[in-house]
Formats: structure tokens, sequence, C-alpha cells
């Protein structure tokens, strides 16, 4: 069985499940993610896309055809997003009783207009039936919204698995700066997004970092507390730490997802919305203790590595 075939990625797109690798020569690795980012970070904002840019089928069990479980589903998947009166993105919803009660959550990138937000969700109440037949539990992603229901409770849970990253190669120009960027940037954004209300927990925000601007975007279900949020929000950090193969850390544009927060940044404006740039921040102060070496070249990973901590700090 191919790579595609086990990881469930539909081509063209190359979105990797953590922790998994892909032999391969250098070079080709390098064109095929700068092709690929290209294609997937490039969604219309006034259309769904056709094809999920991942999905996972949840090998707990199969329900069979014309069971009560498959009626629940279907039931519940074709009015998920019929209710006109949800203008903010979030939709979650439950049909039957244990033990054919089907739960689902289908949410929105939190900039994209109501309509998009609806016909995306749409797409994919059609999609995840194609793509996991039979299935007790899926989880799907599209560009602008993603989808998943599942017969155990998902509302109120911070479900961290499966998780998936997609980075652009390219290295930023001065990584010591932009990291301290990030490390600005991501406090400010996730401490926002977790404080919000029961209908969006969502944050878009934008940072200089010398001769680049990074901009970002956080979000959570809204169905989390604000220290559920804030937990997801930082373990889907420290796994930019932990895995992918130095694919992450460093780079111009990154995606990470989990089916309870993402988030995403890049070096151009993605999101909807006029924004303020900020100022980069302060150098570091001159210490009087001696330096310590200049850390290794191609290794800007041990400066990255310090985000995680800071940024419990702040929304903690």
């Amino acid at each position: 069985m191919g790579l595609y075939q086990q990881l469930n990625i539909t081509r063209p797109y190359q979105f990797t499940m953590y922790a998994s690798t892909v032999p391969m020569d250098s070079s080709k690795l390098v064109l095929l993610l700068s092709f690929s980012y290209i294609l997937l970070h490039q969604p219309s904002l006034t259309a769904a896309q056709p094809n999920f840019i991942k999905y996972y089928c949840n090998n707990v069990g199969d329900y069979t055809t014309n069971s009560t479980y498959q009626r629940n589903l279907n039931s519940l998947l074709s009015s998920l997003a019929s209710d006109t009166q949800i203008d903010y993105g979030f939709y979650n919803l439950s049909v039957g009783e244990f033990p054919d009660r089907v739960n689902a959550i289908a949410l929105c990138r939190g900039d994209v207009a109501v309509d998009v937000c609806r016909s995306c969700v749409n797409d994919s109440n059609h999609k995840i039936l194609e793509v996991c037949p039979n299935k007790m539990g899926a989880f799907g992603v599209y560009p602008l919204c993603m989808i998943r229901y599942s017969n155990r409770s998902i509302f109120g849970v911070v479900d961290e698995q499966p998780s998936f990253y997609q980075a652009n190669p390219q290295n930023v120009l001065d990584v010591t700066l932009f990291n301290q960027a990030l490390q600005t940037l991501f406090a400010r954004l996730g401490a926002k997004a977790a404080s919000g209300d029961s209908l969006k927990k969502f944050a878009t925000g934008n940072q200089n970092a010398g001769d680049e601007t990074v901009y970002a975007i956080v979000q959570c279900t809204p169905d989390l507390s604000e220290g559920q949020c804030s937990s997801c929000l930082l373990n889907l950090f420290r796994m930019m730490t932990n895995c992918c193969d130095g694919e992450v850390q460093g780079k111009i544009g990154a995606k990470l997802i989990r089916p309870s927060c993402n988030l995403r940044w890049e070096i151009g404006q993605f999101f909807n919305g006029t924004l303020e740039i900020l100022p980069s921040p302060p150098p570091p102060q001159i210490s009087s203790r001696p330096s310590l070496p200049a850390p290794a070249q191609g290794r800007p990973w041990i400066v990255i590595n310090c985000l995680p901590n800071f940024y419990f700090d702040v929304l903690i």
C-alpha cells in the first residue's frame, strides 16, 4: 500500500501526518513541497473546495448499511448547516440515542463569509461519506472549513488526534528575529482566541520581523473553555518543536491542524481584514555575562524551541 493510501492524502496536496516520513531525494522534495504549498494555500474565499486536503477515517468500528446509525448520520449531516440563524461559522449537532447516537462538529475559518462557510460545510457533508464509507467516525479538512463526526462525545472535549502539518520549504531571512516576532504574535493571538465566547474563538494578527512581516491566525472550536483552548494551542505549538524533521521551524509559512484547534502563519496576508503592522520586537538586552556560542548553521530549531514556555506563560 502506498503512502498516499496509508495517510488518506488526496492528491495533489502534500499534507503530512505528524511523525510520518517520506523518503525522497531532497531536491525533488523541495520542488514537491513548493508546488503543493502553493496549491494548498491559495483557496478561493468565494467558493468551497471540491476535495479534502486531508481526511482521517476512524477505525474504531463500522456501521452497517441501512442501520439506525447510518440513518442518524445521514440525517445529521444533511441538516448540519441548514440553520440560517447560525452566522458565526460553528455547527454542532447530535441525532439519535445511544448506542446509535451521532455527534458532529463543523468549523469554518473565522474570517470567511457566511455563504462561503455554508457552502463549504455542505460540500464536506457529502465528501466525508464518500471518503470514509461506513465508518463510525471521521475527520475531514478543507482550506476554509473542517468537519468531524463520531459515535462518542466530542462537545466540550479537547480532541488532539489526528495531528497534521504542512509547511513552505523556504527559510526565513533572519531566524532569530522571525522567531521573536512569532513569540510575540502567537502569545497575543492565543490569548485573544482563547478568551472568545461560545460562538467564536478565532484571532488574526501580524507582526514586523525586520524586513519581513509575519501574518497569523489561531482558532479553537468555540465549545471549548478558555483553558481548554489555551491548552490545545499550546500543545499544538509544542508539536512544532518535536516533529516534522525540521520542515516547520524557521519556515516562512506553516499550518498545524488538530480537530479542536489550528494555527497558521505566512509572510503575506492570507486572511480577510485590514491590519496595522506592529513594530518589530525590541532586540534582546545585552547581558554582562559571557555570550553563548552562536547556534550551529542549519539548526534554527534551537531558537524556536523557546516558544512553548513563553506561550504558556502568557496564556495560562
